[in-house]
């Protein structure tokens, strides 16, 4: 029945869960959550059918203010602060094999990627103030609070352009994109920050930059970190970040890979359509990551939220999971080999979207 649909995205606590009993369990069950996420879901995501199916307007209509959906998320905080707690206290402990850390530090890193960054970029995006504030505080995780400032004024205005960093060109390893978009996104926060505040006619080096505000509270979570588990901690804490970051670049990577906007008669780029983002409608990446593969309808509308997101043909739609596609991608000619025919099968069907050729 619909008004219990929130009961399909309970999955997604699997993967905190999955960290939790590493953690208990010891030694090389830290890794388990490594296991779970880029093998045993790869697996499932190619043997479990895709689910094309939408919800009836009816339906939609009547699950839209559904609190529910918006707690599953809420929820998710206290876990991953309990979990990088759990991580700061065993690494910081000498007794602890170094197998075990390099295990810890893996996991934690895909939960901050997965949901620590997925969660805050799904509440960044909704009109409710609070639920940005709490997006802030997911983004802290992984110290990349910029990025609420970059994608939502920055990549969703310019995606399928060569002006965005984070839309990957056709024939661009994934490790050129990581540099690119990285460096790129962080300079636009920046512009985007400095273009604000000359509009209201403010300094732009002061607290109102939210970009000096969010390198104040980062670089006050790391000292309180190093002054209460050690430098090796924090330092071991901000290879975590950095892994949950790359996550997060790898999604950005296989959503968009190869897609360009056409330019249109006035010399602007078309509007953004559900054809300029690959979408994915395999079940395990939709429930564990709360609907993000259906991107293309996300891109055609953002404030949509996650359990509303339609799935549509004329989308370029992923062979595999995100968990698959990212396991390719760190492969590059293998990517190169199975993504370019499917590019250009979608160019020659779809008249709105041209080839993103790497310069």
């Amino acid at each position: 029945m619909i008004q219990f649909r929130w009961l399909r995205y309970l999955p997604s606590f699997l993967l905190p869960a999955s960290y939790f009993t590493g953690f208990l369990l010891g030694g090389w069950w830290n890794y388990l959550t490594v296991i779970y996420s880029f093998l045993l879901i790869p697996i499932i995501e190619l043997i479990i059918p895709v689910d094309t199916g939408n919800l009836t307007q009816e339906e939609e209509l009547q699950i839209s203010h559904y609190k529910i959906f918006d707690w599953l998320l809420f929820a998710m905080l206290p876990l991953i602060g309990l979990a990088l707690f759990i991580f700061l206290q065993k690494i910081s402990d000498p007794a602890t094999p170094a197998h075990e850390i390099v295990g810890l530090t893996l996991s934690i890193g895909i939960l901050l990627g997965t949901l620590g960054i997925n969660i805050g970029h799904e509440l960044g995006h909704h009109k409710n103030r609070f639920h940005r504030l709490i997006a802030h505080c997911f983004l802290l995780s992984s110290l990349y609070m910029h990025f609420y400032i970059e994608h939502n004024r920055g990549h969703h205005q310019r995606v399928g352009t060569p002006d965005d960093p984070a839309s990957a060109r056709f024939g661009e390893s994934i490790y050129a994109f990581w540099l690119r978009s990285i460096v790129g996104s962080y300079l636009s926060a920046w512009q985007l920050e400095k273009k604000r505040l000359e509009q209201y006619e403010l300094k732009v080096i002061s607290l109102k930059n939210r970009m000096v505000l969010y390198h104040v509270i980062q670089f006050t979570l790391l000292i309180v970190i190093a002054l209460i588990f050690g430098i090796s901690s924090m330092l071991l804490f901000c290879g975590a970040a950095l892994m949950g970051i790359l996550l997060l670049e790898s999604v950005n990577y296989i959503e968009h890979y190869g897609l360009a906007r056409q330019i249109n008669e006035r010399g602007t780029y078309n509007r953004t359509l559900h054809c300029h983002s690959w979408n994915s409608n395999h079940v395990m990446g939709r429930i564990m990551l709360f609907e993000l593969t259906r991107h293309s309808d996300h891109h055609y509308k953002a404030s949509k939220k996650y359990h509303l997101l339609n799935n549509h043909d004329d989308s370029p739609q992923m062979p595999t999971g995100y968990a698959g596609m990212i396991i390719l991608a760190l492969i590059p000619p293998l990517w190169f080999s199975v993504i370019h025919p499917i590019i250009l099968k979608e160019v020659k069907r779809l008249s709105q979207i041209a080839i993103a050729y790497a310069p």
